[in-house]
């Protein structure tokens, strides 16, 4: 499965893998505005067999597959307190 990976400017080690290429519109809005500006990375084969360097290589296709997107977080950052913080922006 391929995937394509882009580099959001709000934290550094921060990815979001896309199923197509260009095609956030299955991002919900709140989590696409907090990325930043995207930036194409690179495109990237996946393979549940091959490491990734920060990810579960079966998490990532998972999630490409029911969502059309994997977001990578700073390994410092919980997806809850991102969450978190998305809702708080909400008010």
């Amino acid at each position: 499965m391929k995937a394509y990976i882009y580099r959001c400017s709000r934290k550094p080690d921060m990815y979001i893998y896309l199923a197509e290429e260009d095609d956030f519109s299955n991002v919900p809005k709140e989590i696409f505005n907090s990325l930043g500006i995207v930036e194409f990375a690179m495109e990237l084969e996946l393979d549940p067999n091959k490491k990734l360097a920060k990810e579960d290589p079966e998490l990532v296709i998972k999630n490409l597959q029911e969502n059309s997107f994997h977001l990578q977080l700073p390994s410092e950052t919980p997806i809850e307190e991102l969450m978190a913080k998305i809702a708080g922006n909400k008010k």
